[in-house]
């Protein structure tokens, strides 16, 4: 398993969260296991190569991050969000933009290229073009925002 595939599981987790009062643990616990894996891999390719350690401890602390940021990454998106309120943007979307965003802010170990990159492609698989190109802008904004020392050495 990939690190964008892994990085795209703990997305959907997040975007399930959404929907759910259950906690980021208590999801975890239910979904991220070999059994709840072997359910759905027909349904959904993705799932059909459970994560080693190494990749199920990466996709835990990116759920369990971006669900305890939630609040810190959602106001980003609505500062940045130029013409779009938060209740238009897709679910989907908002769960890519914070997972990217997280990782940026909290997971030093990957670059924020690869962070926002991989969130723009996972984007085109589940959203129309427009809010492809206005993610891409508002994680664009963000990390120039954050790190502007960055674009100077850039």
């Amino acid at each position: 398993m990939t690190r964008s595939h892994a990085r795209e599981i703990a997305i959907h987790f997040i975007f399930e969260l959404g929907f759910s009062n259950q906690s980021a643990e208590s999801l975890l616990q239910e979904q991220l296991t070999p059994e709840r894996f072997a359910e759905i891999e027909d349904e959904i390719p993705l799932y059909a190569e459970f994560p080693n350690r190494k990749q199920a401890e990466y996709i835990r602390n990116l759920v369990l991050g971006t669900f305890s940021h939630g609040p810190e990454l959602d106001d980003y998106i609505s500062r940045l969000a130029v013409g779009w309120s938060f209740s238009r943007i897709p679910r989907m979307a908002a769960a890519i933009m914070r997972t990217a965003m997280y990782e940026v802010l909290y997971m030093p170990d990957i670059p924020n290229s690869a962070a926002i990159n991989d969130a723009v492609e996972i984007a085109k698989g589940y959203e129309q073009a427009e809010v492809v190109s206005f993610l891409n802008g508002i994680l664009g904004s963000f990390v120039r925002a954050e790190f502007p020392a960055q674009q100077a050495e850039e």
